[in-house]
């Protein structure tokens, strides 16, 4: 469902918008959904991302080294 808004911008600003919109054969309305949406899904995809690495993040790497289970393990010569 699409919904209209109202958005106000200074006069240069608009004029520039318009001329952009015209280069790009698209209406002002059409050239700011798009811009809108671009946004929203690289946000979506940037919390996707971070959402992942702080999962791996919280469950850690094992980098080869020998692992431990207990503290008096670590100090038990082998």
């Amino acid at each position: 469902m699409k919904q209209n808004i109202t958005l106000s911008l200074d006069r240069d600003v608009l004029k520039k918008v318009k001329v952009l919109a015209a280069k790009k054969d698209v209406s002002v309305t059409r050239l700011l959904a798009e811009e809108l949406t671009k946004i929203v899904h690289e946000d979506n995809q940037y919390e996707s991302s971070k959402r992942r690495a702080l999962a791996r993040l919280k469950k850690g790497f094992h980098l080869g080294g020998l692992t431990f289970t207990r503290r008096d393990e670590l100090h038990e010569r082998r």
